[in-house]
């Protein structure tokens, strides 16, 4: 007599059964360099570049301190990590002197959007010297273009690092307001309206420019700020000394 074939129930539970021979906890994956940025990145992406610390990065990995510091060496190494990361992603175009500004200006714009994607990330590259490669090579595609664009070499050099610094503060800034407002008390992030109110106000004596040009001052939406500044600089490049 044949026996019975297994219930419905019973399949179900043989397909999820672990080989015959293996254990029943899946063994732990490695971690490597690629895993630990992955896991700072998602730190930063929702708790802010506040709460990223190593000790929080290995307990989203499910291990300790100690085995991050297998692959790296410290915090410091952990921001040019991330900052590696989200440079590899930007494109550079091939240098043109006919449109080496809006190239320039486009460049930028792409690495402060990848800088607001992860709130204070920009803290990161702040007040250091870029070694992970794909860094260099984004920072290898901007010089290329402002020398296409004419651009003396050190001026070239020296607005390399004032545009860098520029963006990088903009993004800080503006993850910085994003995450105020997130609080529940957020009285410090006030309105335009709000503000041209206040500027109202101020005695006439003390702030006559200030009551004056209170639209002008509080203008702007977007990121026009931000365009203005970069033209700015980029407008004034060939004026700058050679060298």
């Amino acid at each position: 007599m044949t026996g019975m074939p297994p219930a419905p129930r019973q399949r179900r539970a043989a397909r999820h059964a672990p080989p015959a021979g293996s254990s029943a906890s899946p063994a732990k994956r490695p971690i490597t360099v690629d895993r630990i940025t992955d896991a700072a990145l998602q730190v930063v992406a929702t708790e802010g570049y506040d709460a990223l610390t190593i000790r929080r990065v290995a307990a989203v990995l499910g291990t300790g301190p100690s085995s991050l510091y297998a692959h790296i060496v410290n915090k410091d190494d952990l921001d040019d990590l991330l900052v590696g990361r989200l440079y590899a992603e930007i494109a550079l175009p091939e240098p043109d002197p006919a449109t080496w500004r809006t190239q320039l200006l486009d460049t930028y714009a792409r690495i402060r959007d990848q800088y607001l994607r992860y709130p204070g990330v920009s803290r990161a590259a702040l007040g250091t010297v870029p070694t992970n490669l794909d860094a260099l090579r984004v920072r290898e595609g901007l010089l290329a273009i402002l020398l296409a664009g004419g651009v003396a070499p050190r001026t070239a050099a020296w607005a390399l690092d004032s545009l860098s610094l520029y963006v990088s503060a903009y993004a800080l800034e503006q993850s910085l307001v994003q995450q105020r407002r997130k609080q529940p008390d957020h009285e410090w992030v006030v309105s335009r309206e709000e503000l041209l109110s206040r500027f109202a106000a101020l005695p006439a004596e003390a702030f006559p420019q200030t009551r004056r040009y209170a639209a002008e001052l509080t203008s702007g939406a977007g990121h026009d700020r931000f365009e203005f500044t970069l033209g700015l600089i980029v407008d004034n490049l060939g004026r700058s000394p050679s060298a």
